[in-house]
């Protein structure tokens, strides 16, 4: 997993997994896993997954030939609520995208380092899991 800055300005975690180092075949695989990794924690909700690439599809928009699939798993740590601008930070979403051989996940940087933490458990327990 490697951390970078995405338009030089968003702190993003990014990890690419080959298919053949996972049990995950395809993106519906990785969503499951990830829904039952957030069920786990009682911090977290589960919102909802948004399917990027249809959505991107249906506008007639501009996809990347590389990419077969792309959604993006949406939940919230919401430990605190200190003020109503954290709520510009939340909530959190964990991208999903098939580039055919592999799996590209991604998450922005958490302002809270329990949530990073998790966030990165969970995208590496993908290696060889669920």
């Amino acid at each position: 997993m490697k951390q970078t800055l995405l338009q030089e300005k968003y702190p993003v975690y990014i990890a690419e997994i080959g298919k053949q180092e996972t049990s995950c075949q395809n993106v519906d695989d990785i969503v499951a896993y990830l829904k039952d990794k957030i069920a786990e924690n009682t911090k977290v909700k589960f919102i909802g997954v948004f399917d990027h690439y249809a959505h991107t599809k249906n506008l007639g928009g501009e996809i990347n030939p590389d990419i077969k699939a792309a959604v993006d798993v949406i939940f919230c740590f919401g430990f605190m609520l200190p003020g109503p601008q954290v709520l510009a930070v939340r909530p959190r979403a964990i991208g999903v995208a098939d580039m055919g051989d592999r799996f590209v996940l991604s998450f922005m940087e958490a302002p809270m380092q329990p949530a990073n933490e998790a966030m990165e458990a969970w995208v590496k327990g993908l290696r060889k899991a669920a």
